[in-house]
């Protein structure tokens, strides 16, 4: 997969913004950074849109920048001269598309029907955007062509929000999901870069979903690990199940002998590791992977950081 589409894939979410002023630019591009996802979509939909795509790559080289709403090929050359990295289209037009592998950047053409997917195959493509995604069906057209068209991939965009879009991105042939909700034009129009910034901030977090699963707790030994699960139950009515390395109580996992971490471990679930994981590598922070855990499919399930934090090693489990 081309490095750019896996990017965009590890983000998750990709914002769709139509800047009319240039003085919203910038503006606009530090709040999404600010909330930590680097990626946007600029729509062809106003005459400053080559600008606004050029001053965001010259100001701010590492906010992976597309074009939207790229319908003719002279747009594409406009894009890719201002410095974009990817070019989104409402429609499959096959001039676009092969503008666009002339000048090897990656293209997602907007599909809405199975005739357009495989016209989209049969120029090479295996990742389209699904538009208007809420208008022609949605999840459920998605997976009704998952069947003859099972190695594709999608970016639904239309009518795509903060309640809907978890069920798009739970769905393995979903690369990520784009929208304008985060940013809609009343936002832009009226200079609320800051709320712009939190509904990212919600947006992404919605998508994480981090949450504690559990604690694992550092004892001694077997009978040690069986007293303080014992404690725990009996206080709380809580389940005791044992296994062979640690008893499982409540929220609490007592190692039968001293595991990762000076006082142990705790465990933060989210719903999608991969990404997470790429959030906080961006973030700095490092994983150790000789510690990775896997299923029997061979699907990375928990990584740790590399780093502990008071005294407990962390890592994130897949929901």
């Amino acid at each position: 997969m081309d490095e750019i589409i896996r990017k965009i894939g590890l983000y998750g979410i990709v914002p769709v913004v139509k800047i009319e002023r240039p003085e919203d630019t910038l503006p606009l591009a530090k709040a999404f950074c600010n909330a930590g996802l680097p990626v946007m979509e600029v729509t062809y939909r106003t005459n400053n849109a080559e600008g606004a795509i050029r001053e965001i790559t010259t100001e701010m080289p590492d906010m992976l920048v597309g074009a939207g709403t790229v319908i003719e090929p002279s747009q594409v050359e406009s894009a890719v001269k201002a410095g974009a990295k990817f070019i989104v289209t409402p429609n499959l037009d096959v001039e676009v598309v092969k503008t666009c592998q002339r000048h090897n950047i990656p293209v997602l053409p907007g599909c809405a029907t199975p005739t357009d997917i495989a016209a989209a195959m049969s120029l090479g493509l295996n990742v389209v955007k699904f538009f208007p995604a809420e208008a022609s069906g949605g999840l459920s057209m998605i997976k009704a062509m998952n069947g003859p068209f099972g190695m594709m991939k999608f970016l639904p965009t239309g009518g795509i929000n903060l309640d809907n879009m978890l069920d798009y991105l739970k769905n393995d042939k979903i690369l990520a999901v784009g929208g304008t909700f985060m940013a809609n034009e009343g936002f832009v129009r009226d200079g609320q870069f800051d709320r712009v910034e939190m509904m990212t901030h919600l947006a992404m977090f919605k998508m994480y979903g981090f949450s504690l699963a559990h604690i694992g707790i550092n004892c001694g030994d077997e009978q040690e690990a069986k007293k303080w699960a014992g404690l725990m139950a009996s206080m709380f009515g809580f389940d005791c199940d044992e296994g062979t390395g640690a008893i499982f109580t409540g929220c609490f996992e007592f190692m039968k002998e001293p595991y990762l971490g000076e006082r142990g471990h705790i465990a933060i679930a989210t719903n999608f590791l991969e990404r997470a994981m790429f959030r906080f590598e961006t973030m700095g922070f490092k994983f150790d992977r000789s510690q990775d855990k896997f299923n029997d499919r061979g699907d990375l399930r928990a990584a740790y950081f590399a780093d502990e934090f008071f005294g407990f090693a962390v890592h994130l489990i897949q929901k």
